[in-house]
């Protein structure tokens, strides 16, 4: 799988949209969410796509997800509209199918005797509403996730899930929302994708507004050092993550910002990650940096 601009799974069929990404400042509610789409390859489990449409016609969860993108661009952040949020979902159902493909037990399975399929609604659920405290506040947006997202799922996946096993599939997604903050130590397989597919979004395209806007610090140019992400199934371990970086900058989020995400979670035995620079040269990023008084 390679991680393509609108999110998509490789192989998962054209969105017919393009993508909004930054730039949702100055546009009315429901202009902004109306194009809101997001999909993912649901391979005939039907209880994920029950989720996807329920979500999908959902006008409060795509407020919230035009809020969380309006406050990042407020602050000069990457991506956190819903083409990231899509872009984290499909790199997390990827991850989930390859380790599963492997042999690792999702809780889902391991914990509650549940089916894989049950494990891929926990990590959708949580992938889709990650980030949507950010529409309250940066600061602990994680923690402001959590009360936006529980009525809400429970909402969604009603007509999925009754009690008990409903509050158990909302519970996991929840974990799983809390665990991808930057010590949110997560203790299933489940949380640990989320956490580490929201950190595998770091291609140069969630950078391209901070850039633009003059707003240059080592996130936006490591951010924009990575040209591609290609996610496999590895030969000594479940996963292989190859990272092409056009700069050495991008050491940076491999470094700092993925593998901090990934170290301590029940994925990092079951992960390997390869950055290289393609080419003889590396590519130029900036013209010159300046620390303001």
């Amino acid at each position: 799988m390679t991680i393509e601009p609108d999110g998509a799974e490789a192989g998962a069929g054209p969105t017919g949209e393009t993508p909004t990404g930054p730039g949702e400042r100055g546009r009315r509610p429901s202009e902004a969410i109306e194009a809101i789409r997001v999909r993912a390859p649901t391979r005939g489990n039907r209880k994920l796509e029950s989720l996807l449409d329920a979500v999908n016609a959902d006008p409060e969860v795509g407020a919230w997800w035009h809020m969380a993108q309006v406050n990042s661009e407020r602050l000069g952040m990457s991506d956190h509209s819903w083409v990231h949020v899509q872009i984290v979902l499909n790199v997390a159902l990827r991850l989930l199918r390859l380790l599963v493909k492997a042999g690792v037990k999702p809780a889902m399975v391991a914990d509650h005797a549940m089916r894989d399929r049950d494990a891929e609604v926990v990590v959708a659920a949580g992938a889709l509403l990650h980030d949507v405290g950010m529409g309250i506040h940066r600061a602990d947006h994680e923690e402001f996730s959590l009360f936006l997202a529980y009525h809400k799922l429970r909402q969604l996946l009603a007509g999925t899930y009754a009690d008990p096993e409903l509050g158990v599939v909302v519970s996991e997604a929840l974990h799983a929302i809390i665990g991808h903050r930057r010590r949110g130590e997560p203790y299933t397989v489940e949380a640990g994708v989320v956490r580490v597919a929201d950190a595998l979004d770091m291609a140069h395209g969630r950078s391209r507004l901070p850039v633009s806007a003059g707003q240059v610090g080592i996130h936006s140019i490591s951010a924009a050092a990575i040209d591609a992400i290609e996610i496999s199934a590895g030969t000594e371990r479940a996963v292989r993550v190859e990272i092409a970086m056009n700069n050495s900058a991008g050491v940076f989020q491999v470094d700092d910002l993925l593998a901090t995400k990934l170290r301590g979670t029940p994925l990092s035995e079951h992960v390997e990650v390869v950055a290289t620079i393609e080419g003889e040269a590396e590519k130029r990023l900036l013209d010159e940096f300046r620390i303001d008084p």
